[in-house]
């Protein structure tokens, strides 16, 4: 439909040498304007938003001093409610804040156009589940010297409707407690933040070095601590794991120091799943089995001796 009066359109405006630009269709030019709204230095804004999805509800504000310092706050709601209802709460959420900071003058932005109108009074509130929000807001409206109601964008609350959708997503428990939210700014790359050491103090690998020299713990160490100390001392690093490393390592850290394991399980690396550790392993067997047989003749010659 919307082609078809394009195309009509040309159809009965032809362009000639008399064509001029037809001017009375749109005689309005100004709808169009933006106009500049000064900013109120004393004014505090109040940015609010709700979610609703498969995981639950979730509610956001902000509250923003005029100085521009930000306090926001999210809640999840333990009970099932629409969309809009989750705005209502989430507003009311919002004036109460600004009421006990003992706000003046607010102004209350969100992205829901419902809500908006409705606290603005140009539309009605036909929704029976609604009408009991709409009547609490007008009634906190009341504890304020002005208050405005100003619809804005999605992309331009953002930050609420990250509170809101965080709250309603993860899994909260009545009996624990999260501490406020702390947001940092870092303007430099991790590895760029070092640290230096403090003077007189021990490398890490003291304690590991000290145990592997004398086979003595720290005075001051736990159970778990000395495991950890004996685990580190038993590990051994190597500046490139080719398959002979690993034949060497499982022949001087396993075999030599634990005997024949009966199984080793690996996960089939080339390294370890090589001709040399075959053939570790086929030595291995063979001497266990030289072994036996050897010990068993022993015990054969014992028993005809006795």
């Amino acid at each position: 439909m919307k082609a078809q009066a394009l195309a009509d359109h040309l159809a009965e405006n032809p362009i000639d040498d008399e064509y001029q630009p037809l001017r009375t269709y749109f005689p309005d030019e100004d709808v169009n304007s933006i106009e500049a709204i000064s900013e109120d230095t004393h004014v505090w804004k109040m940015f609010f938003d709700g979610a609703v999805n498969a995981k639950g509800v979730g509610i956001g504000a902000i509250l923003i001093l005029p100085i521009g310092q930000h306090y926001p706050a999210t809640a999840r709601l333990r009970f099932f409610c629409t969309n809009n209802t989750a705005e209502y709460e989430a507003c009311i959420k919002g004036i109460n804040m600004a009421i006990d900071q003992n706000v003046k003058e607010l102004l209350i932005m969100g992205d829901s156009d419902l809500i908006i109108r409705q606290a603005q009074g140009e539309w009605e509130t036909r929704d029976v589940k609604l009408i009991p929000y709409k009547k609490h807001v007008e009634d906190l409206n009341k504890r304020f010297k002005s208050i405005e109601f100003r619809y804005i964008p999605r992309c331009h609350n953002e930050l609420a409707d990250a509170l809101a959708t965080l709250a309603s997503m993860l899994p909260y428990l009545g009996n624990a407690h999260i501490d406020p939210l702390e947001i940092q700014i870092l303007e430099r790359h991790g590895y760029c933040n070092t640290i230096e050491a403090a003077p007189n103090t021990q490398p890490w690998y003291h304690n590991i070095k000290k145990f592997l020299k004398t086979q003595e713990y720290p005075e001051q160490a736990s159970g778990d601590q000395k495991r950890t100390i004996r685990r580190h001392a038993s590990a051994i690093t190597l500046k490139s794991v080719t398959k002979k490393a690993v034949v060497d390592f499982v022949h001087s850290n396993l075999i030599c120091r634990f005997g024949i394991p009966v199984t080793i399980i690996t996960d089939n690396a080339a390294n370890l799943n090589s001709h040399l550790m075959g053939e570790i392993c086929a030595i291995q067997s063979n001497s266990a089995r030289n072994r036996c047989n050897q010990n068993g003749k022993r015990n054969v010659q014992a028993l005809e001796i006795a």
